[in-house]
This record gives structure tokens, C-alpha cells and sequence, in this order.
């Protein structure tokens, strides 16, 4: 008894421990599309040029989609992905895995020590920054990956010259401002000024009705009320929103 009770209170002491780890999928081909996220004909193609490709460098390149990590980092889960696999060559250490998580909204190029020196971090965040990630937020994930696919394969065919130009023609975004970050901003600065405006403007060029109160361009404003407000318009008015677009702004690499 004393026994089963040990070894009962060590399984719940592990349960947890073993849960942390997503479970990994089965390597079923060059393309393990689990997200459902590539269309066929670009699976198709992407697996004929992975096999050409490997059949005459060695290297092995494959692509694979989930639908969640659930809740474990992308960086961790690659690499147990990448060593379950045993991508590469035996001894070469020359495999790439190209990971996309898509509820989460990540990605990760893992690179095998074999390959480093060729398909270096420079490399792979142009590849993520410039051909994934614009292409995954207009929603074509096939273009997407069948765009860092072509990339990967011209790097490791020893012709980086191409994508490192092209990453200095189109540096990537991140010291520019996102796009609804500064929409924010700025409504924030033209509801403030405004404000601003209501408060100062009204008594020095509108005309003065009674004491705390004003008209100004066809507009009453008082001031000085109980409710401690100021600049309220005297007929009713709505209030304005912002709104975004879903456009995938999320996507990150690990």
C-alpha cells in the first residue's frame, strides 16, 4: 500500500512536468502542413524542390505548420522538434526546419550547426522579416513560405548576394513606428490640442453670452459648472472610435 502511495504521489509530482511540452507530430514528408495553412499545389512543389534539392546538396530542408504550441516558446519547441526529427545527415548536422505556429502567430527558422556558417541569423531574419512575415499579413501563407523556401534553398546554394541586397534595399521595420500605434497617437494629440483649443479659444474670440458663458463659432460653451467639466458643447453630440484591421500585425519570430 505504502508503496502504490509513493508511487501515485510521484506520478502527480511529474504529470505536471511532462504536460509543459506540447506534443510533438509525426515527420510524414518534407512538408508537415498540420495548420492546414498551404494549399496544395504549393505543398506539391515545395516537396519536389526540397527532394531535388537534398538529392543534390544533402541538405535537408523541411517545412512544418501547427496550429498552436500550446504555451510553450517557439524557440524550445523547434529544437525539440528539429532533434526529434533527426533532420540533416548523420554527422553533417546539415538539416534546416522551417516552423510555423499559426494561432500563435510565430515562426522560426532552426538552422543545424552543419549550416550555420552559410544560412547564418543574418540570413534567416531577412528571409523571416522580408518574404514571411508582409506575405502572412496579407494572408497568403503558401506565397509565404514557398517565398522562404526559395530563399533557404539560393543561400545554401551559395548565392546570398541576392537576398543580402535586397535586405538593404528594404531594411527592416524595426525602428519605424507601427501603423496603429501612430494612429493612436495622433488622435490622442488632436483630442488633447482640442481640448486645449475649447478651453482658451472660446473666451478670447468667442462672445460672452453670461458669466461662464460663451459663444463661438455657432457653439455655446460653459464653464465653471457643478459638474466640474469644461468645453461641453450645449446640444448633444457622439463620440468617435478607432477601429483596426485584421491584418495579422502579430506575427512574430522566435
Amino acid at each position: 500500500m505504502l508503496r502504490f502511495l509513493l508511487g501515485l504521489f510521484f506520478l502527480t509530482l511529474f504529470l505536471p512536468l511532462t504536460a509543459l511540452a506540447a506534443e510533438l507530430p509525426v515527420l510524414t514528408g518534407r512538408v508537415v502542413d498540420n495548420a492546414d495553412i498551404i494549399d496544395a499545389a504549393t505543398e506539391a512543389a515545395l516537396t519536389r524542390k526540397l527532394a531535388d534539392f537534398e538529392a543534390k546538396s544533402s541538405d535537408q530542408i523541411v517545412v512544418a505548420t501547427v496550429p498552436s504550441l500550446d504555451g510553450e516558446e517557439i524557440e524550445p519547441y523547434a529544437n525539440r522538434l528539429f532533434r526529434a526529427w533527426k533532420l540533416g545527415q548523420a554527422g553533417e548536422d546539415n538539416g534546416v526546419l522551417l516552423l510555423v505556429a499559426n494561432n500563435d502567430r510565430k515562426m522560426r527558422i532552426e538552422v543545424g550547426y552543419g549550416l550555420e556558417g552559410t544560412l547564418t541569423d543574418l540570413h534567416t531574419r531577412l528571409i523571416i522579416e522580408n518574404d514571411m512575415v508582409p506575405a502572412f499579413r496579407a494572408g497568403d501563407f503558401s506565397g509565404g513560405i514557398a517565398k522562404a523556401v526559395d530563399d533557404m534553398v539560393m543561400v545554401l546554394q551559395g548565392n546570398p548576394e541576392e537576398l543580402e541586397a535586397r535586405g538593404t534595399r528594404n531594411p527592416a521595420d524595426s525602428n519605424s513606428v507601427d501603423p496603429i500605434v501612430a494612429l493612436f497617437i495622433i488622435v490622442w494629440a488632436m483630442l488633447f490640442l482640442g481640448g486645449l483649443a475649447m478651453a482658451f479659444l472660446p473666451p478670447i474670440f468667442g462672445t460672452k453670452l453670461s458669466p461662464g458663458v460663451y459663444k463661438w463659432l455657432g457653439m455655446t460653451f460653459r464653464y465653471g459648472q457643478r459638474s466640474g467639466r469644461y468645453g461641453q458643447r450645449s446640444g448633444s453630440a457622439s463620440s468617435g472610435g478607432v477601429w483596426t484591421t485584421g491584418t495579422g500585425s502579430g506575427w512574430s519570430s522566435g
